[in-house]
């Protein structure tokens, strides 16, 4: 309990820790499900953080949430004033540079001013020498003067060195961190928990590189903060586990929404390459001065000739111009044979062979980089060039070689150039299957938590990432029942095809009002799309209409609107409804305490848009789980990650023992009615405690229902609204 910052824990943050801490002696992994608001953070870090203490262990605690970020920061700084740790919180290079230069870039600027001071040193300490020479020669020692001048010739050639590397580009801010005594950042860094906001700053103003500040100082602390990429892409892992000076055995990571693992997962492993990068990479070929130039231009000519035909024969008539600025995919994929792309590659290719000429593409690409490394260093170039060779041929060459595994699914996709207007494509092989990201991380580690308000089923999460012999322990939302209640309404199931239907759109128009109406409060209502929050927001009256008046302010979340403006105007009203998307960025991460809102309502059964993508990842997990039951691609892509996400939107109310509030799932998908509905009913997806809670009430009575439950809690000021 040493690490733990406040007075008691709750109950089940107690039991929590303590199955944790057994878990980590025993090296297993623990997924924890616990509703919004009850501790989960610290139930991890605490048992995390001493067992790290005691076995020479560093603690990772990631997200991909901005809000949650800033809520380690302040446990993390809640804990220091208990029992001092050394924290520090990382963020990715591109948002700490000070001069705005890319990665590759910062590489060599970084190379250079090492050997900038590296040669200075060098020359400090031969003058050094020949100063000890000069003294020993006038003393009457003749090998010391042969010897001082052996060494005058080597400070001329070092000088001249150093006149040359000068002349290169170089970082100031990394050559005031390696030639100023950086003790005092190390203490203030040290002194409490620093974001990297405040890292910026000082560095800024201290003429530094906090960025690599930060990398010196992640050796022998015990907590690290960050982002997801930095354990989700392989590269990015590798080299963070160096500047931790830790193996991964050594490291215990938590997952924070952990239910987001799977996508993000996804997004890293999946790779891509447009028909613009090859044309550089052409253009490359042709100024290199190589007999490997020619070979490799033949194979990356057939192939980008190859990406346009394919896209070229998938438009019908008028399509070509309906293309935006956005990519827009087109299948390629055939069940019984290779690609459309890869099968007018194959046919149309002439040369030595593609493995060969592909092999050579890549040889040559990693010698043009090495050039480009080199000119940048030597100040031959402002700008560290990318070679586009090497990107296309080492794309290429996994095209061909891991296009037909399990799980990787090839893509074509089509945008219009804002500038040019012309279309270009881009080939894609989409990763369905995120355990091929996760499973090494999960096996290396000492432990994980992996945290979350949605995180069951487990044995799915368990499936999906690669977790095998995980600890699983779920906390329901203890708060006081009565100051809740969850609605299913029986409208209309919201199928695509009755979503135009007049009826239907007057009976959710109904409910909307009813429940705004009658809640003391702010109003929050999620829907499968922004299309459709758009719509009922302006059948409600949305801009200005007598409807709208009567209903108070009613908001839309709109494109270009900034999440915590909007947020900030919805909580600081009091009277407001906000109509957005479940699949926007205000459904999960985002809290709404107290008077915040009080009614949360899910209208329809949001299910991803049913893409190409999505019956990939569908196929793929009905092969990969095929063991699992009926209808696991279905199950585990598309019914349970919606269910998470309406799950984790109706957690948006009832935030703290005190709260008090109104869910409404406005579906008959939800209602006890779901039994006949064959999959497409979602009730029994809910865990059992929830799915106890909901009431089913037809869409006329709920606002019955609410006014008595509101009026129970003596919400409303003054008479309460009439029905």
């Amino acid at each position: 309990m040493r690490f733990f910052p406040y007075e008691e824990p709750y109950p089940n943050q107690r039991a929590a820790m303590d199955g944790i801490a057994n878990a980590f002696a025993r090296e297993q992994d623990v997924l924890i499900e616990g509703a919004p608001g009850t501790g989960k953070t610290l139930s991890a870090l605490v048992p995390a953080l001493e067992f790290a203490r005691e076995n020479d262990k560093t603690v990772v605690i990631t997200t991909n949430v901005h809000q949650q970020m800033r809520q380690f920061v302040e446990d993390a700084r809640a804990i220091t004033r208990t029992e001092p740790i050394r924290a520090v919180v990382f963020r990715g290079k591109a948002s700490m540079c000070h001069i705005d230069v890319g990665y590759e870039e910062c590489q060599s600027l970084r190379d250079t001013t090492r050997s900038v001071v590296e040669k200075e040193e060098d020359k400090q300490q031969l003058e050094r020498r020949q100063e000890q020479l000069l003294e020993q020669s006038r003393d009457g020692d003749s090998g010391a003067a042969e010897a001082r001048s052996a060494v005058m010739d080597e400070l001329d050639q070092i000088g001249d060195e150093l006149d040359d590397l000068r002349e290169t580009n170089v970082c100031e801010h990394y050559y005031n961190n390696l030639m100023q005594d950086t003790t005092e950042f190390f203490s203030w860094l040290f002194d409490d928990v620093r974001t990297p906001d405040d890292v910026y700053e000082y560095a800024d103003e201290h003429h530094l590189c906090g960025y690599e500040l930060l990398k010196e100082g992640m050796e022998g602390v015990d907590l690290v903060v960050c982002n997801y990429h930095h354990l989700l892409d392989p590269m990015i892992r590798e080299q963070f586990f160096r500047w931790l000076d830790r193996d991964p055995s050594d490291v215990i990571t938590v997952f924070d929404e952990a239910h987001n693992i799977e996508g993000a997962a996804r997004d890293h492993a999946s790779r891509t390459l447009t028909e613009n990068t090859i044309e550089s990479a052409l253009h490359e070929l042709e100024e290199a001065d190589d007999s490997r130039s020619e070979p490799a231009a033949n194979v990356l000519e057939a192939f980008v000739e190859a990406l346009r035909r394919t896209y070229d024969d998938s438009f019908g008539f008028g399509e070509r111009e309906q293309v935006g600025e956005n990519w827009s995919d087109i299948g390629i994929a055939n069940p019984d044979r290779r690609d459309d792309l890869t099968l007018e590659f194959l046919q149309n290719y002439e040369g030595r062979g593609i493995d060969v000429e592909v092999e050579l593409a890549l040889q040559l690409g990693k010698s043009l980089d090495e050039q480009y490394e080199q000119a940048y260093k030597d100040g031959e170039t402002t700008s560290r060039k990318e070679c586009q060779t090497l990107q296309a041929a080492a794309f290429l060459s996994s095209w061909m070689e891991d296009g037909t595994k399990l799980g990787q699914h090839p893509m074509v996709s089509v945008r219009r150039d804002g500038g040019t207007e012309e279309i270009y494509g881009r080939a894609e092989l989409y990763t369905c299957i995120p355990r091929q990201v996760t499973e090494t991380l999960f096996e290396e580690v000492h432990a994980s938590v992996l945290m979350s308000a949605t995180l069951r089923p487990f044995d799915v999460t368990e499936d999906v990432l690669g977790i095998e012999d995980a600890v699983t322990l779920a906390y329901g939302m203890e708060y006081p029942e009565e100051n809740r209640r969850t609605f299913a309404v029986q409208t209309p199931a919201l199928f695509a095809k009755e979503r135009n239907d007049e009826s239907t759109q007057e009976t959710i128009a109904g409910v909307l009002s009813d429940a705004i109406r009658f809640t003391p409060g702010n109003t929050l209502v999620f829907f499968p799309s922004y299309a459709e929050a758009q719509r009922y927001h302006e059948m409600l009256g949305g801009g200005g209409g007598l409807t709208g008046a009567s209903l108070g302010s009613l908001m839309l979340d709109e494109a270009g609107t900034r999440t915590e403006d909007l947020r900030q105007r919805f909580v600081s009203n009091g009277n407001a409804t906000l109509f957005t998307s479940l699949w926007g960025t205000l459904a999960e991460g985002v809290s709404f305490d107290g008077d915040d809102a009080r009614t949360v309502l899910v209208v329809g059964v949001p299910y991803p848009h049913l893409s190409e993508r999505m019956e990939a990842v569908q196929d793929a997990y009905d092969r990969a789980y095929a063991d699992r039951g009926r209808d696991p691609g279905w199950r585990y892509a598309v019914e349970i990650p919606t269910i998470r996400k309406t799950r984790q939107a109706l957690g948006r109310v009832i935030r703290s023992p005190e709260d008090f509030g109104v869910r409404a799932l406005v579906d008959k998908r939800y209602t006890s009615a779901s039994d006949t509905m064959g999959k497409y009913g979602v009730r029994d997806t809910f865990p059992p405690e929830e799915r106890a809670e909901l009431i089913d009430v037809g869409p006329e009575k709920l606002k019955f229902a609410m006014l008595n439950f509101y009026a129970g809690h003596d919400a409303y000021d003054g008479e309460p609204p009439s029905p």
